[in-house]
């Protein structure tokens, strides 16, 4: 008669810490382990735009060519996802064009097929195209996400997401993320997006493009955007 009476006492005793506990956790905003995907089974493709012959627009004082500016931003933004534990594959890790040997006049197409074989071998969570713009008007400027015009309404979240984060991050960027007709968006079944970092036709964009601080804070914000929902539990898919 003593056993059982004591085993019930600590069965309720027990009952008793648990609750408090699962009080603290939900006052506190504690999750538990099972609602946050972990980084490590992710996988992000970063695709730096252009390469090789195919420069991209070229900056408006200094030259310079987006596809050296892609590379730069997106090896920069492979480190912050690496650092945080996810699995990271690029399209693209150096000067050169992914259209090999194809010759001239069907370098585009082969170049596209390319990504589009490394993006299917990878599997991937989501895809981040790293582009930078041009525009008639130099005053025009800022960092800018798309998703293609039929992607999923998770897609849409997630680029909305790294929409706010460059709002709030950087220089003259206050946009809301938008619908656009890219080759690379649209490829694959995968979640896709394309984020211009600024304008290389804006003298002031150029100014920061090119500088590696300016490069790392950019490379950063479209992180957290990616990041912040993952650790919230709020990845759509």
């Amino acid at each position: 008669m003593f056993i059982t009476i004591k085993k019930k006492h600590i069965i309720i005793v027990l009952a008793v810490i648990f609750g408090l506990i699962a009080v603290f956790a939900g006052a506190f905003g504690i999750r538990a382990a099972t609602a946050v995907r972990p980084y490590r089974d992710m996988t992000i493709v970063i695709d730096a735009g252009h390469g090789g012959r195919d420069g991209g627009v070229t900056g408006v004082n200094t030259g310079i060519k987006e596809s050296e500016l892609n590379l730069a931003i997106a090896r920069s933004l492979r480190h912050f996802f690496v650092l945080h534990g996810y699995n990271v594959v690029m399209t693209r890790e150096t000067q050169a064009g992914l259209y090999g040997n194809a010759p001239q006049g069907h370098r585009k197409a082969a170049d596209f097929e390319r990504r589009r074989e490394i993006i299917e071998r990878a599997n991937p969570d989501l895809v981040i195209s790293i582009h930078l713009n041009s525009f008639p008007l130099p005053s025009v400027r800022g960092a800018h996400v798309f998703f293609a015009p039929n992607a999923h309404e998770g897609t849409q979240a997630i680029a909305e997401s790294i929409q706010n984060s460059l709002n709030n991050s950087l220089e003259a960027t206050n946009r809301r993320a938008a619908r656009g007709d890219y080759f690379i968006i649209q490829c694959t079944q995968f979640p896709s997006l394309l984020v211009e970092g600024g304008y290389l036709t804006s003298p002031e964009d150029e100014a920061l493009l090119v500088t590696a601080s300016y490069q790392e804070r950019l490379a950063f914000a479209i992180f957290a955007g990616v990041h912040t929902m993952v650790e919230n539990g709020e990845w759509p898919f």
